[in-house]
């Protein structure tokens, strides 16, 4: 069997009898000592050599993330960019190992050609004997996880290294690139973000007339920077991704309309984008927002508001910020726009 099949083959049949053996309904999950959980907890913990975690090796921190039923994750700017969709990282204790694996041998659903490679390899000394007991506490087995809500993804199937052990203190193989780091750790933070809806506060409220500005601004207060949290305990690694608002982009629903600034894109100014209406400002130019040139008869226009979010990491052995690519979130919302009408006498 050549060795890319047979490292594929590995991972799926892994996968496969795991499931048949120890899950009963398809919410369950695994914990790394083959006990089974249906919550996946957002922290982790260390007891002696015993991984207690349902999430896998990666536990993140999402208390200052946004939060609600109109909060969304950011889409990369970049549009060749997205967080990485398998990673490796500890994952097995010696015991550990050696309880996941017997159970697979022994149902012999993998043949005896295979199982016999693996007992070689983790028992026999090729190049683990005895799942590597004797160096129990001083490393750990890692294997590679597939990052959640990434499963159909074709990157999802480029982590096909098998099992390996690192020392504690140690570098995984140069061989690895997906071996889990304080980037990456960002990066998976990245897709755990939350920014809040991007509904913009617009006067004339909802109606408007046709060749009146129309102001747009968002209320600062709302728009405050989020955070995610990802770590490794068992690594003593972590990272936190940042997004912060950067500017607010309005697409009118219609080519019949003019935007404030011409290029549609109010920046952040201090604290706030765009600026409220005040009365007395009706013959002003708002420094954000639309004026339509056509009524929107019986209906109305959708208009698109995106903010752009400015994304940074900082982390274990980094100083200092580190960017990642700007992350958008946009929404809809009715414009309703009017002929003014005029009587004469």
């Amino acid at each position: 069997m050549p060795v890319m099949k047979r490292k594929v083959l590995s991972g799926l049949a892994f996968t496969v009898l795991l499931v048949s053996l120890a899950a009963p309904n398809a919410s369950a999950k695994i914990t790394p000592d083959g006990t089974r959980e249906t919550d996946t907890k957002t922290s982790a913990d260390v007891d002696g050599n015993r991984v207690s975690s349902t999430a896998g090796a990666v536990v993140f921190d999402r208390s200052k993330n946004g939060s609600g039923k109109s909060a969304g994750p950011v889409t990369s700017s970049a549009s060749n960019w997205t967080p990485p969709a398998c990673y490796y990282a500890p994952r097995y204790t010696p015991e550990q190992l050696e309880k996941y694996m017997k159970p697979i041998w022994e149902a012999g659903s993998t043949g005896y050609e295979w199982d016999a490679e693996r007992r070689k390899k983790f028992e026999g000394g090729e190049p683990y004997t005895d799942f590597n007991k004797e160096k129990t506490g001083d490393g750990y087995f890692w294997d590679s996880y597939v990052t959640e809500g990434r499963e159909g993804d074709p990157g999802a199937l480029d982590c096909t290294k098998d099992i390996f052990w690192v020392d504690n203190g140690a570098a995984p193989p140069a061989d690895i690139p997906q071996a889990i780091t304080p980037e990456m750790l960002a990066q998976l933070a990245y897709a755990e973000i939350r920014v809040p809806s991007t509904k913009v506060e617009l006067a004339p409220e909802g109606t408007t007339k046709v060749n009146l500005p129309t102001w747009a601004w968002l209320d600062a207060a709302e728009f405050k920077p989020v955070s995610v949290t990802a770590s490794v305990p068992l690594l003593n690694v972590q990272a936190t991704t940042t997004a912060e608002p950067l500017s607010l982009k309005i697409e009118p629903g219609t080519a019949d309309a003019t935007t404030y600034p011409a290029s549609g894109v109010c920046e952040l100014n201090g604290k706030q984008i765009g600026e409220a209406y005040a009365k007395g400002k009706a013959d002003e130019t708002p420094p954000c927002g639309v004026k339509y040139l056509r009524s929107s008869g019986d209906g109305s226009y959708q208009l698109q508001a995106t903010i752009t979010w400015r994304i940074h990491w900082t982390g274990t052995g980094v100083a200092g910020e580190q960017d990642l690519p700007n992350g958008e979130f946009g929404a809809d919302q009715d414009v309703i726009v009017q002929e003014i009408q005029s009587i004469n006498r």
